[in-house]
């Protein structure tokens, strides 16, 4: 890691999506406060309907830390659309990007037994595609400068189900579609990281350890633990403090943490 933590991603341009909210916007802004760039890509450029936050707030947001910030409106979802993300990030930021963080996810929780192909090719479009496409565009350059970070947000839904009996009740009963796509995700950032092992390039995932209380996720299921059911057993939400230590550890992290599985608790002492 850097020697100077007050400004430790100074000199580094970062792309960060999903950052209108949510944990993309507090990874967006520690990335800034940090002396780092920062693009920051979502749907949302001036107000959502329904939700907190928006692209333009967070250049605000960034700007105040005194970073350069690149808002870029784009849907993940769209093939064409995100096909210029890192064109766009690289010209409003000068350079090429040292850091990529692929937290935008689409959330389909829905019982597979009847949940549509539109919806499947959803969530693997923006879970799946869209990251990878974002990885392989930035690869080339930070191949050329010997050195760059991947950090890819997973989910605990990416894993297996024990049993039977089975326990699971509440968001994790209907979490298949969702899970599946990030289990995808982890499986294309190991193999990734395995490939480019000796380049410089990390390539991570980070897990948080327990549900995080966005605003995304409590606009669709509820505010309070109960409505996570055993996703949440012990009736305590992850952190937004140690989910952005831990996702800034992999942004800072030596050429050896690659390839892996990290989930955010192991790598952030408690305070």
């Amino acid at each position: 890691m850097g020697t100077d933590q007050g400004k430790r991603f100074r000199g580094r341009r970062a792309l960060v999506t999903g950052a209108s909210r949510g944990i993309g916007a507090a990874i967006a802004e520690a990335l800034a406060a940090g002396g780092a760039d920062v693009a920051v890509v979502a749907r949302t450029k001036e107000r959502h309907p329904t939700l907190p936050g928006s692209l333009d707030e967070m250049a605000a947001v960034l700007r105040g830390h005194g970073a350069n910030a690149v808002p870029i409106v784009a849907n993940l979802a769209d093939e064409e659309a995100r096909a210029t993300i890192v064109a766009e990030a690289v010209e409003g930021l000068g350079g090429p990007i040292d850091i990529l963080v692929n937290n935008a996810a689409a959330g389909v929780f829905e019982p597979i037994a009847g949940v549509p192909l539109k919806k499947r090719r959803l969530s693997f479009e923006v879970n799946v595609h869209a990251p990878v496409d974002l990885m392989q565009a930035v690869i080339p350059a930070m191949r050329e400068r010997g050195e760059g970070w991947i950090v890819n947000l997973s989910s605990g839904a990416g894993r297996i189900h024990a049993g039977p009996p089975f326990g699971v009740d509440g968001i994790a009963a209907i979490s298949g579609i969702y899970g599946a796509s990030k289990a995808a995700l982890y499986r294309f950032t190991n193999a990734l990281g395995i490939e480019l092992y000796g380049t410089g390039i990390r390539v991570n995932t980070i897990e948080p350890a327990k549900p995080v209380a966005t605003p995304g996720a409590t606009s669709f299921v509820g505010d309070s633990p109960e409505d996570f059911g055993s996703a949440l057993a012990d009736g305590e939400f992850e952190s937004m403090e140690t989910m952005v230590g831990g996702a800034l550890v992999l942004c800072d992290c030596g050429p050896d943490m690659t390839a892996g599985t990290f989930i955010t608790t192991e790598l952030v002492p408690p305070s």
